[in-house]
């Protein structure tokens, strides 16, 4: 208990110091992402993968720590492939089919088979690298990233905890407080951002420590707990998806089309968005750890799904895209001022 308290404590100081130590190095190198006619140093990531597995692997090499175990080591492991992966996103910006396969191959050597099977482990694959380009789509807006990484990684280890499994615990929790420690730079407005290099090893960690958790158990429940931990990725995937497809527009390349850009257009803060999606994302994870526990029934699962079928079905309405190209901009203004003059 006290380790894991000083352990959470210490990632969460040394992620604020080294974020705002690599700003300008960030800067120099051009890795920057632009938010708002903002260039937001991409440093929060290094940071954020650098102290994770600096204070989760120190504490069991110097015996202060129960050792890495239950997987947690092979998180790790992965996890680091999978931000090596975004760095190179990041800087040689790599095709994204080659990030999904190298995202797929890193969960494949992860996933624990023997509890699972072979075809729910399959399935659990594919939800990993699902999850993991969710997290890197709410990288977007200022704390979104940081904010719901760091209540998901609280929920999953919870979970883990539950299960008695004590290295996926300590590695949720140090994940959790070391995006904490980032959110201090990425609260609107951001002076750091996660990019690639931190996003997805974080969405990946968290959706493997949660296949962890619930490995062994009823694939229909495990699937409800799964999604109500990460209900807010998984509906701004959805939304994202289903919103681009039906536009005419490539599923892969990004717009202001996501949760936080709907609710904006509805009138809400930067700020105000975050706060809620961070919101809901709570009730998600309160409602997945409960029924992980078993403190609740499993239809308390459908009601989150259904709550984020309202949400997709209500903001897929919120007009997000404009003419596709120039000529039907000036058709658009030229028959909107026609319909002036005729009035």
């Amino acid at each position: 208990m006290l380790y894991g308290i000083a352990a959470a404590a210490t990632a969460l100081i040394l992620t604020a110091l080294l974020t705002a130590l690599l700003r300008t190095p960030a800067r120099r190198l051009r890795l920057l992402d632009r938010r708002r006619q903002r260039e937001v140093p991409l440093s929060g990531g290094v940071a954020v993968v650098l102290v994770t597995g600096l204070v989760v692997g120190a504490g069991g090499w110097a015996g202060v720590a129960p050792p890495v175990a239950d997987g947690a080591r092979e998180l790790l492991v992965a996890g680091g492939v999978v931000a090596v992966l975004g760095l190179c996103a990041d800087v040689w910006r790599l095709r994204r089919r080659v990030q999904a396969v190298g995202t797929a191959v890193a969960a494949a050597c992860v996933v624990p088979y023997g509890e699972t099977g072979v075809g729910p482990g399959l399935l659990a694959v594919g939800w990993v690298v699902w999850v993991t380009f969710g997290f890197r789509g709410l990288d977007h807006a200022d704390g979104l990233a940081g904010g719901v990484g760091m209540v998901t990684a609280f929920g999953v280890g919870a979970c883990a905890a539950i299960e008695v499994m004590d290295g996926i615990a300590v590695l949720m929790s140090v994940l959790a407080a070391a995006l904490t420690g980032f959110l201090m730079h990425n609260w609107h407005p951001a002076r750091a951002g996660l990019g690639a290099c931190g996003s997805m090893p974080a969405g990946f960690v968290l959706a493997a420590g949660a296949v962890y958790a619930r490995a062994g158990q009823g694939l229909g429940e495990s699937a409800g707990v799964l999604f109500a931990l990460t209900a807010v990725v998984g509906a701004d995937t959805v939304l994202v998806l289903v919103a681009r497809r039906l536009a005419g527009r490539p599923v892969l390349r990004g717009g202001p089309d996501h949760l936080a850009h709907r609710l904006r257009r509805l009138g809400l803060t930067v700020p105000g968005a975050t706060l809620l999606l961070g919101a809901v994302a709570l009730a998600g994870v309160l409602a997945g750890v409960l029924a992980h526990a078993g403190r609740v029934g499993a239809d308390v699962l459908w009601w989150v799904a259904g709550g984020a079928l309202f949400v997709v079905l209500t903001l897929f309405r919120v007009r997000v895209y404009g003419p596709r190209n120039p000529r039907q901009c000036v058709s658009s203004q030229v028959n909107g001022s026609l319909r002036v003059r005729s009035g």
